[in-house]
């Protein structure tokens, strides 16, 4: 057998042995089934008989509700970055024009594609402007995070309630 014949039996054992590796038990990222293609083969060579394997449907890589609450709870506040995939909205400073001397900033992580009260994380920053003019960070109160999450969540509710009573 040449050099050329022994690694090409080697990969292809090794590619079959990746293959089987994952076993039986895996569940899909979608609808927590057992895929139903035959073997966990990372590839179809024309046989097996069985289905392809789920694809992840195209659109957000989050809860849409959460996602949509985001944006809405946060609209009065330019946007700076928005990544439905990776479920992370970035604000821009925001200046309250009755309070001049001070702006926030706020950084929403959107933790699952589930609408759950911990699906969502909301950090605030604040700045004031300094006797020089600049600004500088200043401490937060603790409960604003608090109350921006519980402000998405009330929207992502209405929101889901919504479109169940458009269905129903």
């Amino acid at each position: 057998m040449s050099l050329v014949s022994k690694t090409f039996v080697a990969l292809a054992g090794a590619l079959i042995l990746t293959g089987c590796a994952h076993g039986g038990a895996e569940r899909s990222e979608i609808g927590g089934q057992a895929p139903k293609s035959g073997g966990g083969f990372p590839f179809n060579l024309g046989g097996g008989g069985g289905k392809p394997p789920p694809v992840a449907p195209a659109g957000l890589g989050v809860n849409a509700f959460l996602w949509r609450a985001s944006l809405d709870t946060l609209s009065f506040m330019p946007l700076a970055s928005a990544d439905p995939f990776g479920g992370v909205i970035i604000t821009d400073w925001y200046a309250n024009p009755e309070k001049p001397d001070e702006r926030f900033k706020a950084t929403v992580y959107i933790l699952d594609t589930r609408l759950r009260a911990d699906g969502v994380s909301v950090t605030v920053f604040k700045q004031v402007k300094d006797a020089a003019g600049g600004w500088s960070n200043a401490p937060v109160a603790p409960q604003t995070d608090v109350d921006v999450e519980n402000a998405i969540l009330t929207k992502a509710r209405q929101l889901k309630l919504s479109t169940i009573n458009v269905k129903g």
